[in-house]
């Protein structure tokens, strides 16, 4: 991937969008917040939750699941606090800073991390993977809301195209799936269990990759 974001410039774009995230994404992105809430719900137990920005998802979670969220910004994060005072989530057990490609915390420390919208906003994709696979606990999983760029044609020349300007801005517009296949055909602990669309527009996917024991068959 291109090297044109760098970690500092990705969480001054966040604390620029901070006062008016909610109102631009929100309601784009609602369906996709779902779709990821409910499939982490379902394994339940400890959740990270990667780029968590202002906590728009957390009080959708249920409250027999425990979560920690991280984002690099911390206007975002000042929102994403008052949401868990406003909401009363005693499930919520930190909000804090926290860097994708260097979590903090121990081997297997979690049953699911969720990263909504994140993997194509950080500068690294594949290092930031790598650190969800090795947080996540075998027979956990890791639950992404992705972009997905076209192929080709006049979407995917229009995707290219607008990748210097949303790049300052935090997000890849230029984003493949082979991304994620290439990354789970390198390793041999993590599978690809389900991949399908959400709105809107069908530019982007749920997609679940289950963290595999050490005596499981990967080709399954």
């Amino acid at each position: 991937m291109d090297l044109v974001m760098n970690t500092a410039g990705v969480a001054r774009a966040y604390d620029r969008w901070a006062p008016i995230y909610d109102l631009v994404f929100g309601p784009v992105f609602r369906q996709g917040r779902s779709a990821a809430v409910q499939a982490a719900d379902r394994i339940g137990g400890r959740i990270l939750e990667v780029g968590v920005g202002t906590g728009i998802s957390l009080p959708g979670y249920a409250n027999t699941s425990r979560l920690i969220g991280i984002d690099l910004s911390e206007s975002m994060l000042d929102k994403a606090r008052a949401r868990v005072r406003q909401h009363r989530l005693d499930n919520v057990e930190a909000v804090e800073v926290g860097d994708a490609e260097a979590l903090t915390y121990a081997d297997a420390s979690f049953d699911v991390v969720v990263a909504q919208y994140v993997v194509s906003a950080v500068p690294n994709p594949s290092r930031a993977l790598d650190e969800f696979a090795r947080v996540c606990r075998p027979g956990g999983e890791i639950i992404v809301t992705t972009r997905v760029s076209a192929a080709g044609g006049l979407r995917g020349g229009i995707e290219k195209a607008l990748m210097p300007v949303t790049s300052r801005l935090g997000f890849r517009t230029d984003f493949p799936f082979s991304l994620y296949t290439d990354w789970i055909a390198s390793r041999d602990d993590v599978v690809l269990v389900e991949q399908r669309p959400i709105p809107p527009l069908g530019h982007f996917s749920l997609v679940r990759i289950a963290k595999l024991h050490a005596s499981e068959d990967c080709s399954r």
